[in-house]
């Protein structure tokens, strides 16, 4: 790991590092270092995790479609995530997906475990990235962030 995230708050720090470190694992297919990013990832704030991965799932998505996002859009995204690697649950994706929307419906549906949610983001985000790195969409989900709190 070569990037520095000493610029951002103590808590997106070990998050920023993590998710760098599982989607460069996705994308090179080393399995191992998939498992041990993704194991640090799901023992973090769930809440922080979940913001910071969500927004940069959004951001993705919407830089790959400027011109606004279908629920075409959405599918293909699910269908290219799940097609990407073999041991994607499409629902798991769809749940992400959803998230990172703004349009998830909890009622009454548990959430998938921290541990699947940490694998299920990396994979989507490298299916998005589609091999860019993925520290500048860290970096600008973040900044994002920062800007939304400082205006509430």
């Amino acid at each position: 790991m070569t990037e520095s995230w000493r610029h951002l708050p103590p808590p997106a720090r070990p998050i920023a590092a993590a998710t760098v470190a599982a989607v460069g694992a996705v994308q090179a297919g080393d399995a191992g270092a998939l498992d041990d990013a993704t194991g640090t990832l799901a023992g973090l704030d769930p809440a922080q995790s979940g913001l910071i991965l969500g927004t940069t799932v959004r951001l993705l998505l919407e830089d790959g479609h400027p011109d606004g996002l279908t629920a075409d859009d959405v599918r293909a995204a699910l269908a290219s995530c799940v097609r990407s690697s073999p041991d994607a649950d499409p629902q798991v994706v769809l749940w992400l997906l959803a998230g990172a929307l703004g349009v998830l419906d909890e009622d009454g549906v548990p959430a998938p475990k921290p541990d699947a949610l940490a694998r299920h983001a990396a994979i989507l985000l490298a299916d998005l990235l589609a091999g860019r790195p993925a520290a500048p969409w860290l970096t600008a989900a973040l900044t994002e962030i920062e800007q939304s709190q400082l205006n509430d």
